[in-house]
Order: structure tokens, then C-alpha cells, then sequence
């Protein structure tokens, strides 16, 4: 196997994206992603079963798409890397058999590997539109929104020391933008039609609150989030609203919900930057498609003295890239492969990278 600059493919199937990408060392040369989101729009969010029936049907076509997209032959790669957790189970189980199945196929050494650390680990591949990538330095502070975690990460090292400081204590951020997109009447998936809604919305027009943020919460949960309260806020304000007589100004309704959302996010990932002397901050995930939380994330960095980094946003949703990616630097890095005894685990903690 090349230990210097790994052929490596990259296997994600955490929830409903199929994501295949391909990696020689930290360049990109394939990623290749097929979502189920239409088929879940029609239930109002991810259908677990769906989710990995789609991945079922779409793997055998997406592995096939990235390797000529790559320019290689399957039996080219020098390893195959897999997401084992954290994710749906049955989403997870689909990926973790496929990848096995191409190990011992082809007889190559196998990396299962954290989808939240594999986020952090999309920043450091080099693309034709960024080639001279800076590298990652260390430590770094990780802020990674989707739909399904909301997570803040203190990465020392990332293929060796990752903790985990905080996350969210009931729904992810992307669970609360779908929830309030159905309190207001608009379609699945709520994140970009929320963003779409507040163009030109005043996001003072509500003070909608800031879970977990008062004195009394910053004992326990300095660095954990909280959507619940916020998304209950939301609709109590429309429904009394309506009960009223009056007109919901959706407009203002959004952008009040997106402020508060993402003031929260990224009070306490500038919280944690300060208070633990990391004068770097990355974002990672779906939601930081969200236009407002990158505006934001600017200023507050720039006013705090602290690095920003955003990979590319094709890199910041679910994909394979970024899991070949953190295989690619493991095996760089001289870590041993996984044994064929692991298996998707639903709930694996941000701390360990590799199983």
C-alpha cells in the first residue's frame, strides 16, 4: 500500500446521502453524491428505512460514477474508508456491508472511520479551485450543524485527539429550521427555504430566545445546545398571532428564528475559542449553506481575532470526500487498518476516530 499518497475511496451513508469521493493523499479527485431528499419531502423529514433502501439502490451506480470520474479503476484504490457512526443505523449498515464487501473483494485494508471527525477532516483536501489549501492547524475549534447533529469539537489532532465540548441536548439545528419551516406553512427541507423567506425580513421583529444560555446554564451546559425551547417559541408566537386575526409577517418570523438559531451557534463556538485559547474556528455540516450563519460567523470571528475556515460548500453536507479524506491522513499518519469485526454504531462518540 502507498503510506505517502493513498488511493483512497471514501464510503458515507450516515443518513439520506450516498456519498462516494476519492482521494490521493489530500488532493480530491471524486465526489460523488446521490441524495434521497425528494423522497423524504414528501413524509416532512428523513425516513430512517428510506434512507437506506435509497442507499441500497444508489451505491452500486455512485461507486461506478466516481471512478471514472476519478480517472481510476476500482482495483486501483490502496484502501476503502467507511463512516461507522455516528448516524441512522440501517443508513450506516448499508455502507459498513458495502465497504466490507469491496475490502475483502479486492483484497485492500479497510478504515472505518467518525462521520463528525470526518467533517473536520474535509478541510484539508486541496481541489482544482483551491489547490494551495493552508493546512489545518492545531488545536481547532469545530462547529458542525446538519440536520442531524450539532456538535462542538476541540480537535487537537485529528486523526489522534478530538473531544467533544458540547452539543445539542434535544434536536439538532437542522431538525429545528425543518420544524419551524413546517410551522410556517413552507416545504421540506426548511434550511434553505427559511433563507430564502427572511430575504428582506427584520431579524429583530421577535427576541426569540437563546436556549441554554442563561447564568444558571452555564455550569453544566457552557457548550451544549438547545432547539426545543426556540422552535416552541416560534409556534406559540404564530399561533397566537393567528388566533388573533392577524397576518403572520413570515419574512420577520424567519428572520428572527434564523438569528437566534445561529446566534446561539456561534456565541458558544467564539465562547469556546476564547475560553480555551484556540484562536481558530471551522465550520463543518449542511446548515452552514445557510447564508446568514456565514455572514455572521465573519464578522464575530474578525471581531474576536480568530481564524475562520469553511471548506468549500460542496464538502460541508455529508459526503465521501471527506471520509476518504480522514482515511487518507490515518494512513499517512501510519495508523494499522480496521479489523473486519467492527459495526455501524448509531450513537459512536466524537472521541474516537477510528474503529
Amino acid at each position: 500500500m502507498n503510506r505517502d499518497n493513498p488511493l483512497v475511496l471514501g464510503i458515507e451513508t450516515s443518513c439520506d446521502e450516498t456519498g462516494i469521493g476519492i482521494v490521493r493523499g489530500s488532493r480530491l479527485l471524486s465526489n460523488t453524491i446521490a441524495s434521497s431528499m425528494d423522497e423524504h419531502a414528501r413524509y416532512g423529514g428523513v425516513v430512517p428505512e428510506v434512507a437506506a433502501r435509497a442507499h441500497l439502490e444508489e451505491l452500486v451506480p455512485m461507486i461506478r460514477a466516481a471512478t471514472e470520474d476519478a480517472g481510476i479503476r476500482l482495483e486501483d484504490v490502496d484502501a476503502i474508508a467507511v463512516t461507522y457512526g455516528p448516524g441512522l443505523s440501517g443508513a450506516l449498515m448499508v455502507g459498513v456491508g458495502a465497504a466490507k464487501a469491496l475490502a475483502i473483494a479486492l483484497g485492500k485494508p479497510i478504515y472505518a472511520v467518525n462521520h463528525l471527525v470526518g467533517h473536520v477532516g474535509a478541510d484539508v483536501l486541496q481541489t482544482d479551485a483551491d489547490p494551495g489549501t493552508e493546512p489545518l492547524e492545531y488545536p481547532t475549534i469545530a462547529l458542525l450543524v446538519s440536520g442531524g447533529h450539532t456538535s462542538l469539537l476541540l480537535v487537537r489532532d485529528l486523526i489522534s485527539d478530538v473531544e467533544l465540548l458540547g452539543e445539542t441536548i434535544d434536536d439538532a439545528a437542522g431538525e429545528a429550521f425543518d420544524k419551524v419551516a413546517r410551522i410556517l406553512g413552507l416545504p421540506y427541507p426548511g434550511g434553505p427555504q427559511i433563507d430564502r423567506v427572511a430575504l428582506g425580513g427584520d431579524p429583530a421583529y421577535i427576541r426569540f430566545p437563546r436556549g441554554l444560555s442563561h447564568h444558571k446554564d452555564m455550569e453544566h451546559h457552557r457548550y451544549d445546545f438547545s432547539f426545543s425551547g426556540l422552535k416552541t417559541s416560534v409556534a406559540r408566537w404564530v399561533e397566537q398571532t393567528r388566533d388573533a386575526g392577524e397576518t403572520v409577517p413570515l419574512a420577520d418570523v424567519a428572520a428572527s428564528f434564523r438569528e437566534a438559531a445561529i446566534d446561539i451557534l456561534l456565541t458558544k463556538a467564539v465562547a469556546a475559542c476564547t475560553d480555551l485559547g484556540v484562536p481558530r474556528l471551522l465550520l463543518g455540516g449542511g446548515v452552514i449553506a445557510n447564508a446568514r450563519l456565514r455572514e455572521l460567523a465573519v464578522e464575530r470571528t474578525d471581531a474576536a481575532g480568530i481564524a475562520l475556515r469553511i471548506p468549500p460548500l460542496s464538502l460541508c453536507t455529508d459526503n465521501g470526500a471527506m471520509i476518504a479524506a480522514l482515511g487518507a491522513q490515518l494512513i499517512m499518519a501510519g495508523h494499522e487498518p480496521s479489523t473486519l469485526d467492527f459495526g455501524a454504531d448509531s450513537t459512536l462518540p466524537a472521541s474516537v476516530i477510528q474503529g
